[in-house]
């Protein structure tokens, strides 16, 4: 962010329980929460207003295709949703359109390694475990698209996440059915896919696997 960073406007696309709104509201003048669910934003103006934060609009909206005209906003945020994205190019277009010139768009997300064979493992089993999972991108592909679209990418930080198997399906409430299903594509992976993934296993379910995200900046010129 700018010095003069209370005169910012911030979007925040996918605002879920709106923890990334949250965040900036404090440094910024006004922070536009958007979300595809009523429900969603409903918890997230309970959070917010909770902290005391009255600068934050909630907007109910597609994130492929804005409800907002061209230039309205300094900052645009997105965390931890894109990979639910049906047409995730037209996202990133329309996150371009939104932007101010020279603003910036912050986003965090799962993504996939380069390798073919790790991609469709990874996306397989996230779908298997979430219906709304549409696809983890590979970090290339997100350099692509976003460079594409005619941004520039000012940094980027790839991570690790360590997931917990049981503590992961239960996040999404699945049926012991389901989870063995999982297990299954786990326990039946290439070595190769075992290691990559660190997949840890205790008296022979699944107990650990790892994870990649990304963080970065981009900017509009």
């Amino acid at each position: 962010m700018s010095e003069n960073n209370r005169e910012e406007n911030v979007l925040d696309i996918a605002t879920g329980g709106g923890h990334t709104a949250n965040g900036f509201a404090p440094f910024v003048k006004k922070v536009t929460a958007l979300d595809l669910t009523a429900e969603m934003l409903v918890a997230a103006e309970k959070f917010i207003t909770g902290n005391g934060h009255q600068n934050v609009e909630f907007i109910q909206g597609d994130a492929e295709d804005l409800p907002f005209s061209a230039q309205s906003f300094d900052i645009v945020t997105c965390r931890i949703a894109p990979h639910h994205f049906p047409n995730v190019i037209k996202f990133v277009n329309e996150v371009f359109r939104v932007l101010t010139s020279e603003g910036q768009f912050l986003l965090d997300d799962n993504v996939v390694p380069e390798d073919d064979e790790f991609d469709e493992f990874y996306n397989k089993i996230e779908k298997k475990r979430d219906y709304s999972h549409f696809r983890a991108w590979k970090k290339s592909e997100w350099l692509r698209m976003l460079e594409h679209a005619g941004f520039e990418i000012s940094e980027w930080h790839r991570f690790e996440k360590t997931f917990q198997f049981e503590s992961w399906c239960n996040r999404m409430k699945l049926s012991d059915k389901e989870k063995n299903e999982l297990h299954n594509i786990f326990a039946n992976s290439s070595n190769k896919v075992k290691e990559k993934f660190r997949i840890t296993f205790n008296d022979k379910k699944v107990f650990t696997f790892q994870g990649e995200s990304i963080i970065l900046k981009a900017q509009k010129r």
